[in-house]
Order: C-alpha cells, then structure tokens, then sequence
C-alpha cells in the first residue's frame, strides 16, 4: 500500500456527525418533538390532526397518540418517542408531559454546553436534580382517600385535557366504578389487572351513551333465530367444546353398502348430538356460550328448549365472562354440574347499528366489567376510548399507590423552588445544572398559561410568591387566570404520573447529551464489499 493512501473502514454512504454537530442536532430534533406536542397540553390545548400514507385520520390531543403516528426517521426523536410510550404504560397519563420536560432539559442543557459545561457535567446534575425533584412530590404528596367522591377528581383532571371533556362527569363515575369492581386487595397492596375491562366501541349516539355494564359484552349472536332473544335469571354454561360431531385427528374412510346402513349413521350422529343437548339442559343451563363450533342439528334442539346459545366466543372474553358470572370453563361436556354454571339476572341480544351483541348484565359482585363506548363518528369514539383508558389508569395508580399530588402546575413550582435553594447546598458545576433542571420544569406551568391565552410571565411570577408564602398547591386556574388551590378545586393527579415524567425526562435527556458521534450506515446495495485498504478494486502496490 502507498503511504497516505486512504483506509476505509466504514462502508460507503455512510454518513457521520461528531463533536458538538452531532450533540446539536440531536437536541434540535428533540426540541421539535417536544415542540409539535407542547401546544395539546392542558384543559384549554388543541388536538392534532394526523394523516396517514393511506389517508386515515386520527383527531387526538393524546400525547403518546400523537408520537406514535408521527413518521419520525431521526433517531433522537425516536427516543423522545419512547419518553411518551414508557410514561403510558407506567401510568397512563402524562404523557405530553413527559415529552415537553425532555425536551425542554435539552434547550437548557443547550446554555450550559455553550458555556463549555462538560455533557457528562450537566448530566450529573440533571440526576442529582430528579432525585431532590422526587422527594419534593412525596412531601408534598397527599393521602388518598379510597372512596368514590375522592377518587372522581383524580378521575376528572385526567379527562379535562382530553377531547372528551365535555362529558367528564359521565366518563369519571364509568372509571371510577370500573377499576373499583376489579380491584383486588393482596394484604396492604392494591392490584388492578386492565385484562378484566373490557372496552366495546359502537359508533352512533354520542358520548353521553357511554356505559357502564355490570358484566361482560360478546360480540356475537344468537346461533337460531328460534332462540329467545332475552333469557332472566341466565344460567350460563361456558364451554371450550363443541357442540358437534368431533372429525377424527387422522384420515379416515367409512364404507356403507346399503341405505338402512346410512340411516342408522345418521341417527347415530342425531343421538349423539341430542345427548349432548340433553346433558346442559339437565344442569339447569338456559344460556351457552361457547368458544368452538355449534352443529346446525344441535342449534335446532337447543332452539326448541329455548336456551339461548352463541358460539366461537373469543377466548378473552369467556375469560372475561367466568370472572363476571362465577362460572367454570369447561374443556369436557361429561364434566358440567350445575355449580359450574355462572349466574346473572339478564342475558339478551341487542343490535347496535349494523351489529348484534349478546349482553350478559347484572352480575353479582362482578370481577370483569364491561364499558360500552358511544359516539357520533368513529374518530370520537376513538378518543373517547383513549380518554377513558387514561383516566382508568390514574385511578388504578392512585388507589394502587395511596398518595396524590396537586396539579395545574403547582408540583413543578414547588420543585422549581425547593431545587434552587438544594442547588446552593450542592456547588460546583452541577449546581449550574441543577439550577438549569429547576428553570426547565417550570416549562409546566408556563405551557399551562400560554395554551389557555393568559400572560405566562405574570402567572409565573404570582405562583413563585404564592409558594414562597407556603402554599405549596398553589397552581394555574386557566379559567379564572390567576394561581388558585389545586388540591381544593379538586385538580389532582397520582404521585407516579409526576414521578415518571420526571424520570423519563431525565433518562432520555441524559442519554442524548451523552452522545457525541452519530454514524448512521447506509443500506447495502447488494454489490460485492469493498476492500478494506487500497485503491477500489486495485491491487496493493
């Protein structure tokens, strides 16, 4: 090889960013992302409208909704991505939150690089900060109170950011009783399984139909038409069997030389099928739902006994049914008993539009429940779910966790404060950061003002006095504009969802300001490699 000659390690086409280029656009591009949902935060936020390639729309001011349809290609802003998508599945709310303290860290870690603060300096810092930040939240945290008028306010300040807020009222007592008849108490814990809610989402009405079933909806029909459309005091059979000659696993050929033969085959197959019949009939069963097949003859003399039967039930829900009613799956049909049937007052065929359901109401002490969702068109049907199953997760978090926190900003200014005075204690250059990380989480409160018209700045200024007088739950009211009591308008929110954004925040803050080389590779184009030293293609001299 020729001395100077150039060696290549990288194939080509790949492009790379280094130094303080590399650090700069990464910040920039999470800034963006923070930037294209900060305007949906708050009761007074817009919502957004997104396209697809195929022209599907979704309408939702829902953070994490709004990330997850975005076609991101920038691998930094993939990570502010996944801020939102954590936050949701830790809490379920909070989630614009989340991503605005990203990167709203990032635009205040801009000064300090600038400064020619180390990024492993400010990271430091930004630790030391969240740690402080989530001591403050628990001193200023507040019992919960497990009954339903307390738990309705966490329930309500989730749904008032949300397109569905005008049916907050409605939407909040659904929640709450919901997430109260599935929670389970395991000695001193709280456990909530969302498996046990189910969500059923009929486009018409609107959203005041939204509601609440004591039990569990099928999406199926009734197998005859002879059936009766409503059955009081259901008994239920649930099986995982099928009501139906059962084929031979092997291939299998039967000869019949004469017609007295075929006749006795097919009373054969009757008699085993009327048996069958005749067996859950015996156990007092007037309703079956099954998760296999039903033969057409069995249809017919379930039909004539008047139980009312459906089939090819989702195995989710007869898991959801055995919960609600008390009943047992039954996998053999020698093994059904009368106790293992379940029980509820009501089982009836409803249409919905185009669609018919079974419902099965009026469970005793139900473990799964069911949330009939209604609206006008499919996109607010959507939202309302998505509204629903935010506001189902902070009550869960609340009950799950025990504490609260006051909300409309008044936790960030508390912690803005209590982090300056720790930062004196602290010195050094991570002071500079954590001074840094305390103007940045006041990004909350501001963004709160400016979506909601009000002057910021002054907003500001009064909730820093208000908390410097003591009142620590002092927040934005973004309907009167001035700071008011959080906790006694009843705007409060569980501890995790503040705790979890800030540590998302920070996790992803961090991560980016510790990257310094950007190597992103190109595809392969399928040509043979090139080789590793000397002139393409060449031979080394």
């Amino acid at each position: 090889m020729m001395p100077g000659q150039p060696i290549f390690i990288l194939r080509e086409g790949t492009k790379r960013e280094s130094g303080k280029n590399a650090m700069q656009n990464n910040i920039n591009a999470a800034k963006a992302i923070a930037d294209a949902v900060k305007t949906t935060l708050g009761p007074r936020g817009m919502d957004k409208m997104l396209v697809d390639s195929l022209g599907d729309i979704v309408i939702t001011n829902d953070g994490v909704t709004i990330l997850k349809e975005m076609d991101i290609d920038h691998p930094a802003a993939k990570m502010m991505v996944e801020v939102s998508k954590t936050q949701d599945q830790e809490v379920g709310d909070g989630t614009t939150t989340a991503a605005i303290l990203a990167g709203e860290f990032l635009r205040k870690a801009e000064d300090l690089l600038n400064q020619n603060v180390h990024p492993t300096v400010i990271a430091s810092g930004y630790r030391m900060a969240a740690e402080k930040a989530k001591q403050v939240l628990n001193d200023i945290s507040i019992p919960v109170k497990k009954d339903e008028k307390g738990l309705l306010k966490i329930a309500n300040t989730a749904l008032n950011s949300k397109g569905a807020s005008t049916s907050r009222t409605k939407l909040a007592d659904i929640a709450v009783k919901s997430v109260l008849q599935v929670a389970q108490e395991r000695g001193e814990k709280t456990l909530v399984d969302f498996d046990d809610i189910q969500l059923v989402k009929k486009q018409g009405g609107s959203i005041e139909d939204t509601r609440l079933i004591q039990g569990v909806i099928v999406d199926k029909e009734r197998v005859h038409p002879g059936m009766p459309v409503f059955v009081n005091n259901a008994k239920i059979a649930l099986l995982n069997v099928a009501l139906e000659i059962k084929k031979p696993e092997f291939d299998t050929s039967i000869r019949i030389e004469d017609p007295e033969s075929i006749m006795k085959f097919k009373k054969q197959e009757e008699s085993i099928l009327k048996n069958m019949v005749e067996k859950v009939k015996s156990t007092g069963a007037n309703v079956i739902l099954t998760q296999k097949g039903i033969d057409d003859l069995a249809m017919a003399y379930l039909a004539k006994d008047g139980i009312y039967a459906a089939r090819r039930v989702k195995k989710s829900d007869i898991e959801k049914l055995a919960k609600a009613i008390g009943g047992e799956i039954i996998t053999n049909m020698d093994d059904l008993t009368e106790k293992d049937l379940g029980k509820a007052e009501k089982v009836e065929e409803v249409k919905i539009g185009e669609d018919h359901l079974t419902f099965v109401t009026g469970c005793q002490n139900p473990k799964a429940v069911s949330i009939l969702v209604r609206g006008g068109t499919e996109h607010v049907v959507d939202e309302v779910e998505r509204s629903l199953v935010d506001s189902l997760h902070v009550v869960a978090a609340a009950l799950q966790d025990g504490k609260i926190i006051p909300g409309g900003g008044a936790a960030a200014i508390e912690i803005a404060m209590k982090l300056r005075e720790y930062s004196a204690s602290v010195g050094g250059r991570e002071q500079l950061a954590i001074e840094k990380f305390a103007e940045a989480i006041e990004i909350v409160p501001r963004t709160l003002a400016e979506n909601a018209g009000l002057d910021s700045i002054g907003i500001l200024i009064s909730l820093k006095k208000e908390h410097a007088d003591g009142k620590k739950n002092m927040g934005v009211d973004v309907v009167k504009g001035k700071p008011i009591d959080m906790v006694e308008l009843g705007v409060i929110e569980p501890i995790r969802v503040g705790k979890q954004a800030i540590d998302s925040a920070t996790d992803a803050a961090v991560m980016i300001l510790r990257i310094d080389d950007v190597i992103a590779t190109k595809a392969s184009s399928g040509g043979a490699p090139k080789p590793p030293g000397g002139r393409p293609g060449g031979d080394d001299d």
